[in-house]
């Protein structure tokens, strides 16, 4: 299976280009509400929400913002299929404003909002982003009652368009056991609490670190892996510097990624060049996790009844028999906007061997 990606470099608030019920799953980041690095951004999209933050009046600043938002939801209740999903990384804030310090909840805001629509708000996730900083408390420190509890996690919300997906033909069927999860995967992926690092910023645009708060590599890998099946499409409206674009490409899926500041572009295409290193390096881990896993399991409680029908190695449930495991072997890129990714089979050989060997793919300008 070849996948294709796209750039698109537009206002996510008017997805035109994408087609009606073309999209199978999003996994996004938005600019968050009454955080101060977006300020600018917002007040861009809406002057009114500059004049309100300059006359301290957080609540209609935040929903001003949230207003502009919407905009870009209802763009997705358009154009993600029946059936599809929607996952949104977002943070809550606190700030003050004049002589207040308050709440913004930015997560129920959301939920709020998409419920109005055709979605279904289904359990959500808390990313535990903790920090031991001296200076995390906020407030009066060791004295009541003046202190401030500091937020140390992020949601990650799901929604559904719908009713659950089916999957009819034999080839929907296939391709659906091809992208099975391991069973031990599946245990931890589906818990409501992920403890995940943050992503340390590198970007030498001084412009481009004030826009960009990317969520880890590891967060939209599981979120995609999770919610759709290789050679679905996957949508980011937020593309940022690109993070679930290369999730889609590790996972075989095809995207779409929207980001409204152009910016980032040359951002995005040097990054690619890692892409196949970090995509197969991820697989090999989850190989070589999962074959620790097996060793423990076999030493408590016996042979498993059942194996990969692909490599051979053993799992624990019938499921798990025809996931099909590849790597990223060649990526091509069109010098606009288009990239193409090549995969071929896992060989075990690098798994089992006894050094430390990392299948390596490349990207190529065509």
């Amino acid at each position: 299976m070849n996948t294709l990606h796209k750039l698109v470099f537009t206002d996510s608030r008017n997805l035109s280009t994408i087609e009606t019920e073309s999209i199978d799953l999003v996994v996004t980041s938005p600019p968050y509400p009454m955080i101060e690095m977006w300020d600018a951004l917002f007040a861009e999209l809406n002057s009114d929400i500059g004049s309100a933050i300059a006359e301290s009046d957080g609540k209609s600043a935040f929903n001003l913002m949230h207003a502009e938002l919407d905009k870009v939801w209802l763009e997705l209740e358009r154009i993600v299929r029946p059936s599809g999903f929607v996952c949104i990384n977002i943070g809550d804030a606190t700030r003050t404003l004049g002589d207040e310090f308050g709440l913004y909840s930015n997560h129920s805001r959301i939920i709020n909002s998409m419920t109005k629509m055709s979605f279904c708000a289904l359990p959500l996730i808390l990313w535990r982003k903790t920090t031991n900083a001296p200076t995390k408390f906020m407030g009066s420190g060791m004295l009541p009652a003046g202190a401030y509890v500091t937020l140390e996690h992020e949601y990650i919300l799901i929604f559904r368009k719908g009713g659950k997906r089916h999957f009819k033909t034999e080839e929907e069927k296939g391709c659906r056991n091809a992208s099975a999860l391991f069973w031990e995967e599946r245990n931890k992926w589906f818990s409501d609490l992920w403890d995940l690092s943050g992503v340390r910023q590198t970007l030498n645009n001084s412009k481009l670190r004030e826009r960009s708060a990317a969520y880890p590599f590891e967060l939209s890998y599981r979120l995609i892996n999770m919610y759709s099946v290789k050679g679905d499409m996957v949508l980011d409206p937020f593309l940022g510097t690109g993070t679930t674009m290369f999730s889609a490409m590790a996972s075989e899926r095809n995207s779409i990624g929207v980001e409204y500041d152009s910016d980032f572009k040359n951002t995005i295409i040097e990054n690619m060049g890692a892409v196949a290193r970090t995509a197969n390096q991820r697989m090999l881990q989850r190989l070589r996790e999962h074959q620790a896993f097996m060793d423990d399991y076999i030493k408590l409680k016996g042979e498993p009844k059942y194996k990969n029908n692909h490599l051979g190695f053993p799992v624990v449930a019938r499921q798990e028999r025809e996931m099909l495991l590849s790597t990223i072997a060649k990526c091509k890129f069109d010098g606009e906007s288009s990239f193409a990714v090549e995969y071929k089979k896992v060989d075990m050989a690098n798994l089992n061997s006894n050094s430390d060997v990392t299948i390596q793919g490349d990207v190529q300008a065509v």
